[in-house]
This record gives C-alpha cells, sequence and structure tokens, in this order.
C-alpha cells in the first residue's frame, strides 16, 4: 500500500467510528479528495464537497456536477445547516462532506457565527443513528486549527507522495504519449532515477516535471526533474537545497576517525546490508571549534553518497503567527521524509533551539521545535542522514546528545600538524596549485607557521597567496607568499583562547574526537610525503 492508501485507510476507521470532524492538511486538493471518497466507500458514506463559489457538489463519472436538492448553499454556514438537517432528518444516506475553503471564514469576530455553527455541529452528529451519520471534513492547506475546534477536530497531515505513487504518476505520463515519444521514453532507460528525482515533490509537481522535461527534451531527463525539484523546495521556504562539495571527503583535510566511521556507515545502504537486517544510519552531531569543517563534511557526504542536501534551518522556520511555526517544522519533516536518502544539515543547531531550556519568552516556541525535533529524530524510519553542528556545544540541550537521536557525537578540535599538511594540500587542489616543486622543509615551515589555526584559516592562506602573486607580475605564488599571509593572520585559538579551552574540556568523555593518533601513517602520505612531522 502506498503512503496515501495507509491514510485514507485511517480516515475509513474515523469515519466508522463516528469522528463528526476531520481536519485534513495538504496542499493537493485533487489528489486527496480522491482518496477521501474512496475511503468514504470503504466506510459506506456518501462523499459530497462544497466551496464558496460552487455550492455543494456530487463526485460523479465525468467531474463534479451540483447536489440534487441542495440549492444554491455558497455561504458555509447554510452548507452547514444543510449537513444538520440531513442528520436530524428521517430520508438520509450516510454522507461526508468535505468543506475546501472553509478555515478563511472562521477567522475574526465576522466568523464567529459560522465556527460557533460548526461546534454545535461536531457535538451533534455523534449523537444521531447510524444509518443517517454524517461527517465533516475540512480540506485546508493550513494545519492551523482554530482553538475552539482543539477537542473536536481530528488532524491529519496528507503525506506527500511515495515512490510507489509517484512511479504510477511516471508511468501514466509515457502511457498518453505518441507511440514515438513512447519507444524512446522507455528506450532512455531512467525510469528508476527518475521517480527517485521526484520523490519529495506534490504529485502534481512531479506530474509537470515528468510533462516539462518530455515537451523541451521528448524524453524523461533526470537532471531537469532534479532541477526542478530543487526550484520547488526552495519556494517552500522551510528547506535550502545546497550544492555539493565537489571532490567528496578527499577535500577534506584531516579528520581520518570520522572519516573511517562514515565509510564504515556507507555500507549499509548497499543491498547485501538491508538483507542482513543493517539500520540506516540516522546522523552525526558535529561539535567543535568553528572553522574546521563541519558544514564542509556534510556537503561532502552529499557528494561521496550522490544524495541530495537540505538545509534544515530551525531558526528560519520560527514565526510570529502561533501555530505556524509547528506547521513549518512538520512540513520540514514530512518533506524530508519524502525525499528518501539525503543529507539534511541542521547548522549551528544550538542557536535554532536557544530559550528551549532557559525559559526564553518567545511562548514556548523554541521548547516545542526541541520536543518536535526530539521525536522525530528518535522515531523517523527515513533513509535521510542527519548532519548537526555546534560551535558552542556547552549550550546544547543534554536530550539531544543520547545515544538514538544520533548515531554519534564527534568533537572536532583544531588540526594537528599533520592535518594542517592535509588542509593546506587540499586547498591548493581547490584553486588548481601544486606543492610538487616544494622541498619538505618548506612545508614544514608553513605548518608550523600555522600552529592555533582553524582548517578555514589555513584554507584562506592559498587565495589571500594568489592575490599577493598575481599582484607582482602573475606570477606562481611559493611557501614564502604563503608564510607571508600566515604571519598577519591572528588566529581564533588565541583571540578566544579561554572559551576554545572551556568547550575542550566540557567535551571530554561526552563526545568522540574526529582525529586520531592511530592513522597517522595514511594521513601523511595524504598530505606530505616528504614531511617529517
Amino acid at each position: 500500500m502506498t503512503k496515501g492508501q495507509i491514510v485514507a485507510a485511517d480516515i475509513a476507521a474515523l469515519l466508522r467510528a463516528r469522528n463528526p470532524l476531520l481536519w485534513v492538511t495538504t496542499r493537493e486538493e485533487a489528489r486527496v479528495e480522491r482518496f477521501l471518497v474512496e475511503a468514504g466507500a470503504a466506510a459506506q458514506y456518501a462523499v459530497r464537497a462544497w466551496d464558496c463559489d460552487q455550492g455543494i457538489v456530487e463526485y460523479r463519472e465525468g467531474g463534479e456536477k451540483p447536489m440534487p436538492g441542495a440549492g444554491n448553499l455558497n455561504d458555509p454556514r447554510d452548507a452547514l445547516m444543510w449537513l444538520k438537517a440531513r442528520a436530524t432528518g428521517s430520508q438520509a444516506d450516510r454522507c461526508a462532506l468535505i468543506m475546501r475553503d472553509l478555515p478563511v471564514w472562521l477567522a475574526g469576530p465576522p466568523g464567529a457565527v459560522v465556527l460557533r455553527s460548526l461546534r454545535n455541529l461536531a457535538r451533534l452528529l455523534p449523537t444521531m443513528p447510524r444509518d443517517r451519520a454524517q461527517a465533516i471534513i475540512v480540506l485546508t492547506p493550513s494545519g492551523e486549527v482554530p482553538a475552539e475546534l482543539a477537542g473536536l477536530a481530528t488532524v491529519i497531515d496528507w503525506p506527500l507522495p511515495d515512490r510507489e505513487e509517484v512511479a504510477a504518476i511516471y508511468d501514466a505520463q509515457i502511457e498518453v504519449l505518441p507511440d514515438d515519444l513512447k519507444a524512446g521514453a522507455a528506450a532512455n532507460g531512467t525510469r528508476d532515477a527518475a521517480i527517485d528525482a521526484a520523490i519529495g515533490l506534490s504529485g502534481k509537481e512531479a506530474g509537470d516535471c515528468f510533462a516539462k522535461s518530455l515537451v523541451q527534451l521528448r524524453k524523461i531527463d533526470v537532471p531537469t526533474i532534479a532541477a526542478e525539484k530543487k526550484r520547488v523546495i526552495t519556494r517552500e521556504r522551510v528547506l535550502e537545497w545546497m550544492d555539493p562539495l565537489s571532490g567528496g571527503l578527499a577535500m577534506v583535510g584531516g579528520l581520518d576517525a570520522l572519516k573511517s566511521w562514515v565509510k564504515m556507515r556507507t555500507m549499509a545502504y548497499s543491498p547485501a546490508a538491508r538483507a542482513y537486517g543493517l539500520p540506516a544510519p540516522k546522523g552525526v552531531l558535529l561539535g567543535g571549534l568553528p572553522g574546521n569543517g563541519k558544514t564542509l563534511l556534510a556537503k561532502a557526504l552529499s557528494w561521496e553518497w550522490s544524495v541530495p542536501l537540505l538545509k534544515f534551518d530551525l531558526g528560519a522556520l520560527k514565526s510570529k503567527f502561533v501555530g505556524e511555526s509547528e506547521g513549518n517544522m512538520r512540513k520540514a519533516q514530512n518533506v524530508i521524509g519524502a525525499i528518501g536518502r539525503c543529507v539534511v544539515l541542521i547548522d549551528e543547531i544550538e542557536k535554532g533551539l536557544q530559550g528551549a531550556t532557559s525559559g526564553a519568552a518567545d511562548g514556548g516556541v523554541s521548547a516545542d521545535a526541541l520536543g518536535s525535533l526530539l521525536s522525530w529524530m528518535q522515531d523517523r524510519k527515513t533513509e535521510a542522514f542527519i548532519v548537526a553542528t555546534a560551535n558552542n556545544v556547552e549550550a546544547l540541550p543534554a536530550e539531544l546528545l543520547r545515544k538514538g537521536r544520533f548515531d554519534e557525537c564527534w568533537w572536532i578540535d583544531l588540526p594537528s600538524p599533520v592535518e594542517r599538511a592535509a588542509i593546506i594540500n587540499v586547498s591548493l587542489r581547490q584553486f588548481k596549485r601544486s606543492s610538487d616543486a616544494w622541498k619538505g622543509a618548506e612545508l614544514a615551515r608553513l605548518v608550523d607557521a600555522t600552529e592555533g589555526f582553524s582548517g578555514s584559516e589555513i584554507a584562506a592562506l592559498v587565495p589571500e597567496a594568489m592575490f599577493a602573486a598575481f599582484a607582482d607580475g602573475a606570477r606562481e605564488i611559493t611557501a614564502g607568499d604563503l608564510l607571508e599571509v600566515a604571519a598577519s593572520v591572528k588566529p581564533l585559538s588565541v583571540t578566544a583562547k579561554g572559551k576554545i579551552d572551556a568547550l575542550r574540556e566540557w567535551a571530554k568523555g561526552k563526545m568522540r574526537p574526529a582525529s586520531s593518533a592511530s592513522n597517522v601513517v595514511e594521513l601523511r602520505r595524504a598530505a606530505a610525503p616528504a614531511l617529517d612531522l
């Protein structure tokens, strides 16, 4: 069964149990109504719909038709009174009325009468005989339920299409193609890749992506679908699509223990590992000093695993409107769940949760965000790999650090001498420069000159040296250029020594070191073969 069919089965059970008011949150009105009609039929309810333009309509073959005897009921209160008359009358079938535009009629003083009518009806309907059972299904993009309905409405967040449903949408698009295009699409051999690329979109968005690709290129093109998916997810404003780090883990200097751990967990995604019963990795918490590769690692993993990288910005989800922050959080979690395999970056998580444990005057929004995040991280079944970063690890809630939220919590300190050499070489490769002509002694002086530097401070030396070399006749940079730039840097380890020492002390015994001394030979070979450290 697809996720949609599972939720439809739940709604059928709720209708059979005489729940009078269902509040269904979705942006996909047409798609969800098809499931609701099936759910109603399974519970022996005739499903009708109301909106402020058409009044009450029936679902018939060929489309929606006005409901006989319903008259012109464009006002929502009239529609509710129509439903009440059916419940209290002697001759009526069981009916579930989908109300499409209702929430806008419930707001403010003008909506007080409609809101009261809805509350009264929701209390009345469960008392009616079973053969005249009636129910109300509110269909809305917003999960914000009026406080007056909190104890009466059953809220249902409708999921985005899963892989099976997206596959059906894909096949439907191919089926209606002319024979020449259909043969080309089949020969393209990209069905599975195209379906994977469309996961995380709504049903309509997935269909539109497939159609756009066919119109523009006369075939289903995976990069076209991925580009459209990026645009759609960016539009939602609950997640940010990020570009991966070209080259993957090879472009991250040092962190040998963390890299070895990641490579071992990568095997869990293989078919053999699934058959063995290995669970999918949940993610890591990376704590440590700023500028030492925490965010870079998330970008490298996205490249290494060839999966999307999404930024989950907790602070950006907060809203001044009551209930909207929680709705944004749920929407982001639902999108992540629908996408499947991906890397999710929660950058500087301690700032996003600031106030969750210190009684912030934000109406409990931060505390609610922490509770929602912890529950989701503990219970989720998706293959999303979370990379949460934190600079001020002391501010992290204790609940976040326990096993089950993350697979491992890592501490990333200032780079060691061998790691500083590796970072210099990585940065040189990034800017298409080489240190092959340098002698070991020159690189050793550079490593000594960058004692106490963070990874980002070391990486920044190369572009700064390139500016100086370009101004001096566009020559190649030398070790001397890098040494001169390094001499002008006041590293963070000097300007914030007290805070850094306190963070290191806090991390002892709580977080696992991301660098080890047991793999020096491999790091030495990768960093500087001639360097004697």
